[in-house]
């Protein structure tokens, strides 16, 4: 438990100290953010804000895991597990990958960087490795994904062979990356929800370490490779976006950027993976699928119709053009986040309780 702690710490403190310091040096590369046209007129004030703070939530994720093990070095059975190493992979890839996007919206001056295929392709490559190589470094015949889709562990009889689960895995880590791209649309509103998500994923896996099979072989064990070394990561990524939050909340000093918003998608879509729970990331991460959700419904209603169904999508964005001020949307946005993650937690503990027979 002293080593989850010491994750959170490390990436809070990381986070909150390196962020001014992100800001400053942004400013003076005259690194701002771009704002959309078409978006709602109260945002143009935002532009020039510095953005590509998702290189701080990064930094603070990686840095706040390593210290966590540097603190029990030699300490017997105790080193970085494979399962952690790739999670920090997928989420540094996927932040490259959103860092060239911040950089050509910097570089042209507009709210567009990469095209649309080159953002797949980059996220294509780094989805596609990651669920190749987890489904290798057996331990104790566990690798650190599983072909079978999985709720709140293996649903057996939903196995797919390793083809269909890699293309699935990619669909999975892409589709929720740019969820959590598309919720970056307002003040504090996607580190908020991320850190909570995140939070619920602190709990689930060292719940996993806690009745581990490998352990404890009792009725309901989990079947899971490196549960603590997960919740390292889990935890790091959580301290280091309250660390940012802290700047990012409104009005904001800094912006995450794709560079955040696109780590993050990938480092909940790969927990999900690693333990067992990616059916119930829907529910945890709710308001990433509800505004993701809200995106293609406006999309696919207006190519039929002609005519919208929302204001303006995303989401978040709809209810500022109804009325609610920035900060009414992102604190109640925040209390759904709030109760999806209550609601999913529940459900994982229903499922213990349903073993134990409670």
């Amino acid at each position: 438990m002293r080593s989850v702690l010491i994750a959170a710490a490390v990436g809070l403190v990381i986070s909150i100290l390196l962020t001014p310091i992100a800001i400053r040096a942004f400013r003076r590369q005259g690194m701002g953010q771009e704002i959309r046209d078409d978006g709602p007129e109260s945002h143009l004030s935002k532009k020039g804000t510095p953005t590509m703070g998702g290189t701080v939530i990064v930094g603070a994720t990686v840095l706040g895991y390593v210290a966590a093990h540097l603190a029990f070095l030699g300490e017997s059975g105790w080193g970085f597990s494979a399962t952690g190493l790739l999670l920090l992979f997928l989420m540094v890839g996927m932040g490259t990958v959103g860092f060239l996007d911040d950089y050509l919206k910097i570089r042209h001056r507009r709210s567009l960087g990469l095209n649309k295929t080159a953002k797949l392709v980059g996220q294509l490559v780094v989805g596609v490795t990651f669920a190749v190589l987890a489904l290798n470094f057996p331990s104790d015949g566990v690798t650190p994904a599983s072909t079978v889709v999985s709720y709140v562990r293996d649903i057996a009889p939903l196995a797919l062979g390793p083809v269909a689960f890699v293309i699935l895995a990619y669909l999975f880590i892409a589709g929720f990356s740019n969820a959590v791209n598309l919720t970056d649309g307002l003040d504090g509103l996607a580190a908020g929800s991320s850190a909570m998500v995140l939070a619920s994923y602190i709990v689930i896996s060292f719940w996993q370490f806690t009745h581990h099979c490998a352990t404890e072989l009792i009725e309901g064990c989990y079947t899971v490779r490196d549960p603590l070394d997960v919740t390292l990561v889990a935890a790091a990524g959580m301290g280091a976006c309250l660390g940012f939050l802290w700047w990012n909340t409104s009005p904001a000093r800094i912006f995450m950027g794709d560079t955040g918003s696109l780590a993050l998608g990938g480092l909940l879509s790969g927990l999900a993976i690693v333990t067992r729970t990616e059916l119930l990331l829907v529910v945890l991460g709710g308001l990433f699928v509800a505004v993701t959700l809200s995106v293609i419904i406006q999309v696919a209603f207006f190519r039929a119709t002609r005519r919208r169904v929302f204001r303006m999508a995303p989401l978040h964005h709809h209810f500022e053009l109804a009325g609610w001020t920035e900060n009414t949307v992102i604190v109640r946005f925040w209390l759904v986040t709030g109760m999806a993650v209550a609601f999913g937690l529940g459900l994982f503990y229903a499922d213990w309780l349903s073993f134990v027979g409670l």
